[in-house]
């Protein structure tokens, strides 16, 4: 009975997602709010369907009273935020609001699949992290101190990056997680939001060639640092999000074409000097070869992968535990299996979508300090979705990198909802200047009418 269910619940799981997908660009051909706000409901009502039967299928398999309340837990946190929201953000992105919900949703789930006390520390983590973020439009609205700070970010992000020397600890591979009684986290999470700042704030002051040389120098001393830590995921990260934001500010092709060829020398640098770059580079080369050691993990997520077909195996159905790391950087690989290949598709371009609206956000700031923010802040977003989905596939050699909003990490899931929050607050300042803005002109042209009118009345 309970695989007649998990095989039926497959495919509805798949058809409401797949519509949910649709509705994410749908909204953008609609042109009155009326509609738009037609479709954001649906996909509310789409998401709640979705978790209602996944958590239906675990609470059926696990056969625990926990799972219940675990599922009431996180569906009060679904329904909560997404109230309290748009109350906080008034005239925010409903589709930004929704997509960031769906996807820790999908991440619960899966994660109470893996493990109860995954998703019960991930959903507590998340609600701490959602409760901070509604006093961002506050912060963003309040204070204009933002854009006048610049080298103090640079300083506070490299202090922090060097603090895994001090009082670091290794993790996989590579010493930067920081442990403090029993709370662990990764600095280099949390300075990316900094480094964005301190980019945004100096390029938006002025591009002239001695000042590009020396915030080049300051954001290379990160890249450093990270390569140093053996964090080729964050110095991917870094390194690629200051590229785009350095053209973004300067429209310069030249200095896009520097630095990628600087990066391409470094990477050749890293390779010949560090021993575990070495090790993914010739995982992902040929992990056949090597299945029983460096490739293990590369060939179970493509086992994985391969295994889930097109619809997946079901909810439960699964063997995720056997892709070491299922829970964190390998997440993808276990949606796959058990959601299906057509799901892990839509999760995609949910993703994608998402940062369409993000640089659709970015292109409307008047103030260049928030444009490039906003640019900044997108490029981290999508290119770690990049970096994990690709080093799951094995498109790339695997980063060690979250995927973003669903991955075990209380770092990782924080971050990601400041980042969201951050483009939310400037996206609802922004309207809110625009619609000052429109309110004095049409104030003006008011007057001005009065004005002639009356001069018109004085003449006869």
């Amino acid at each position: 009975m309970e695989l007649l269910i998990a095989e039926l619940s497959r495919y509805l799981i798949i058809i409401f997602f797949a519509i949910y997908t649709f509705y994410c660009f749908r909204a953008f051909a609609r042109k009155t709010q009326e509609g738009k706000d037609g479709v954001f409901r649906v996909q509310r009502i789409l998401t709640v369907l979705i978790h209602f039967i996944c958590s239906g299928i675990l609470i059926m398999i696990k056969q625990e009273f926990r799972y219940v309340i675990l599922f009431g837990l996180e569906l009060l946190f679904y329904l909560g935020f997404i109230k309290i929201y748009q109350i906080f953000y008034k005239g925010l992105s409903k589709l930004v609001l929704n997509n960031m919900m769906m996807c820790m949703m999908i991440g619960f789930i899966m994660l109470g699949r893996l493990e109860y006390s995954y998703a019960l520390r991930q959903l507590l983590l998340a609600s701490i992290a959602m409760g901070v973020c509604l006093f961002v439009p506050l912060f963003i609205e309040r204070f204009t101190i933002w854009e006048k700070l610049g080298w103090q970010y640079a300083l506070a992000g490299i202090l922090m990056l060097l603090l895994v020397f001090v009082i670091g600890v290794e993790h996989y591979g590579a010493r930067n997680w920081i442990s403090l009684g029993g709370f662990a986290m990764q600095p280099s999470e949390f300075v990316k939001i900094i480094y964005v700042f301190f980019m945004a704030a100096l390029l938006s002051k002025t591009t002239k060639f001695k000042h590009v040389a020396a915030i080049t120098v300051v954001a290379a001393v990160h890249v450093v640092i990270l390569v140093l830590e053996k964090d080729l995921g964050a110095a991917l990260i870094y390194f690629v999000t200051y590229l785009v934001v350095l053209y973004v500010a300067t429209m310069k092709i030249g200095y896009l074409a520097a630095g990628l060829g600087a990066g391409s020398v470094a990477a050749m640098i890293a390779y010949r000097l560090f021993y575990h770059v070495r090790t993914r580079v010739t995982a992902w080369r040929d992990p056949w070869g090597n299945i029983n050691d460096k490739g293990y993990q590369i060939c179970q997520s493509l086992f994985a992968i391969g295994t889930g077909g097109l619809f997946g195996m079901g909810l439960g159905q699964g063997l995720p535990d056997s892709v070491p790391v299922a829970e964190s950087d390998f997440i993808f690989a276990a949606i796959s299996e058990e959601l299906g290949v057509i799901f892990a598709i839509c999760l995609i371009l949910v993703y994608i979508s998402s940062y369409i609206m993000f640089v659709n956000i970015a292109m409307k700031m008047k103030k260049r300090f928030y444009k490039l923010t906003a640019f900044g802040l997108s490029v981290v977003f999508i290119f770690q979705v990049f970096l994990c989905i690709g080093g799951v596939t094995k498109f790339i050699p695997s980063t060690g990198v979250t995927l973003p909003l669903i991955s075990y990490g209380g770092s990782s899931i924080m971050t990601t909802i400041i980042i969201f929050s951050i483009i939310q607050g400037m996206y609802v300042r922004n309207g809110r200047e625009e619609a000052k803005v429109e309110k004095e002109e049409i104030s003006g042209g008011r007057n001005s009418r009065r004005s002639r009118d009356k001069k018109r009345t004085e003449k006869k």
